[in-house]
């Protein structure tokens, strides 16, 4: 049976990565103001609302601009206004993010595979020219055998045991 290699042959340049690197840092940047850092007892008492009762808060949002003249004077209806626009915009670039955050893992997935299976072919070469004596193998071979069959070796050990 024969394995895929080099499922992902697109590399990122030099200038690739650092316009990535500065992306993201302007990215920080721009949004260090409005990180928020919350402790676990923060998340559980603040939580996130229900999608159900973000259509309430859009709901209350139509009336409020629709028709002001229904508006509680209780609410800061500005500081409302700023809220959901922040909200709104937040959401989207979260759910931006999360597209970009997935192609980006699925990216480093293929050449994690790649690394992977080259990595077993040089293990398999490895094994090879520890069975010529070539010098540094046998070294090299018993460094990386630690990663492979774990299950088997504690098999071995209980027929040894046994003799």
């Amino acid at each position: 049976m024969s394995t895929l290699k080099n499922l992902n042959d697109t590399h990122l340049s030099t200038e690739q990565i650092e316009s990535v690197n500065t992306a993201l840092s302007a990215l920080e940047t721009a949004l260090s103001a409005k990180v928020s850092n919350l402790s676990s007892e923060e998340r559980r008492k603040y939580g996130s609302i229900s999608e159900q009762n973000k259509l309430f808060v859009n709901k209350v949002n139509d009336y409020a601009t629709g028709q002001p003249v229904l508006r509680s004077p209780d609410v800061d209806w500005e500081e409302f206004a700023k809220d959901f626009n922040s909200r709104t915009v937040l959401e989207g670039t979260i759910a931006r993010l999360e597209n970009l955050l997935t192609g980006i893992n699925n990216a480093k997935t293929l050449h994690d595979y790649d690394n992977y299976q080259a990595a077993l072919d040089d293990y398999a070469y490895t094994n090879y020219k520890t069975g010529t004596s070539a010098p540094g193998y046998e070294a090299k071979r018993n460094e990386l055998k630690q990663f492979f069959n774990r299950a088997k070796r504690v098999d071995e050990k209980e027929t040894a045991d046994k003799e």
